[in-house]
């Protein structure tokens, strides 16, 4: 008995030493707690001794100052100009006449006489016909022409021998009579010959493809050797003419009195055709004419315009940007279109004064043709307004003009800068790679 409860007392004093210990730790852990929490409330305190004025007062410091602090700006002046005002409108380009050979006899294609792409001129040889079936049908027609013709000739002289024998009461002018019928019977049939002759020669010449129009000839749709047909739908090659060239455009039935005013004035409207992204000139035309409808689906009409297209800069079935100029302006006030502010005043602009201090002016826009705007009241030309930055402004607030051309070249001289620091690295990393490649050692990468 003894033996068996020896170890379980000699246990019982540790378990209360690590209980006791415990408890110690714990109670250390809440001191320091307490502790920490009791000194942070302790500096916040201290910080509100100051009052909740002095607080007050720090943020409205901040805000005075930046609200007093100049709102950095780009500035332009308003400037006096002559301005075209131009209706915009895509439009696509449209060969002035696009006309499809095809040949008008049938027979085998022996020749092709143009490059695909070649200007040719009206009247100029393209494609030639096999002619020697037609050649045998004119001398065919020619030879029945000729023995008619004799036949003619033979029954107009037993005419004249007969009117002389009924002259002299030696035959019955029944007889005369028959032989008159009988030279005009043969006249209708020498009349008919000549047309078979004229009729075999036509087709004859048809064997030899001409253009019929000037112009620029598309692909091939025939080589020579196949059978080509006069019911053949696809012809043999296309000529669109370019020189001029024409450009289709809708315009909006509200755009319609103004071009109307001007086509009856009789002046010639100008026109400038540019590419799809509108920034390169492709052409400049004057207008045609334009159509006799409004469509009723989309509330425009159509308009033609002509090109001299001496560069070849339009192509048929192209789409372009089309400025028709409708009016013009003498020296009228101009800013740019990202000067104009629209809010609760209306049309505004921010008007920069000499204190560079900044006040909403309200403006009467006129046209805006892309990234100018005509003002056509409230503006004075040299007075300068806000063109960007004018997010944050507010009538009297203080700004600071910068230069656009000024902070472009800054722009440049930070890149070049950034590049002239690189650049040593790239050369180290470069040379690193080249011992790296001799030693025949991977290639580190530059760090």
């Amino acid at each position: 008995m003894t033996k068996d409860s020896g170890p379980a007392e000699s246990g019982a004093p540790p378990r209360s030493r690590r209980r006791f210990w415990l408890v110690v730790a714990v109670l250390c852990a809440a001191v320091a707690a307490a502790w920490y929490y009791r000194a942070h409330r302790a500096a916040a305190p201290g910080t509100e001794a100051q009052g909740p004025g002095a607080t007050a007062g720090k943020g409205a410091k901040g805000r005075y100052d930046m609200a007093s602090r100049p709102q950095p700006v780009y500035v332009q002046l308003a400037a006096r100009r002559d301005v075209d005002v131009k209706l915009a409108a895509l439009g696509t380009v449209t060969a002035r006449s696009l006309v499809s050979v095809k040949s008008r006899v049938d027979g085998q294609l022996l020749r092709v006489l143009f490059r695909e792409g070649q200007f040719v001129k009206s009247g100029e040889l393209l494609a030639e016909i096999d002619p020697r079936p037609y050649q045998a049908q004119v001398d065919q027609a020619a030879g029945q022409l000729a023995r008619d013709e004799a036949l003619l000739k033979n029954a107009k002289l037993d005419l004249a021998r007969y009117r002389s024998l009924l002259e002299q009461d030696s035959i019955a002018s029944q007889q005369v009579d028959t032989q008159e019928a009988l030279v005009r019977q043969y006249k209708g049939v020498v009349l008919a010959d000549r047309g078979q002759l004229d009729a075999a020669r036509l087709q004859l010449s048809f064997t030899r493809i001409t253009a019929p129009a000037a112009g620029r000839t598309g692909l091939r749709q025939v080589d020579a050797g196949n059978m080509v047909r006069a019911s053949d739908t696809g012809g043999i090659v296309a000529i669109a003419q370019t020189h001029p060239i024409t450009v289709l455009f809708p315009l909006p039935q509200d755009d319609l009195p103004r071009v109307l005013a001007r086509m009856q004035a009789g002046g010639a409207l100008a026109v400038e055709a540019y590419d799809r992204e509108g920034s390169t000139l492709l052409g400049r035309g004057v207008l045609l004419t334009m159509d006799n409808q409004i469509d009723s689906t989309t509330g425009t009409v159509k308009l033609k315009a002509e090109f001299p297209n001496r560069d070849d800069a339009l192509f048929p079935n192209q789409f372009v940007n089309v400025r028709l100029t409708v009016d013009s302006l003498d020296k009228a006030i101009v800013v740019p279109s990202a000067a104009i502010q629209r809010g609760a005043p209306g049309t505004y602009v921010y008007v920069v004064n000499e204190d560079d201090t900044v006040a909403v002016r309200k403006v009467k826009l006129g046209p805006v043709q892309g990234e100018t705007a005509v003002i056509a009241d409230g503006l004075q030309a040299g007075e300068a307004v806000v063109t960007d930055g004018a997010d944050k402004l507010r009538e009297g607030a203080k700004v600071e003009r910068k230069d656009p051309a000024a902070s472009a070249a800054a722009g440049t001289d930070a890149a070049a800068d950034t590049r002239r620091r690189h650049k040593p690295r790239e050369a180290k990393a470069a040379g690193a790679s080249q011992e790296a490649g001799r030693a025949g050692k991977p290639e580190a990468p530059a760090q």
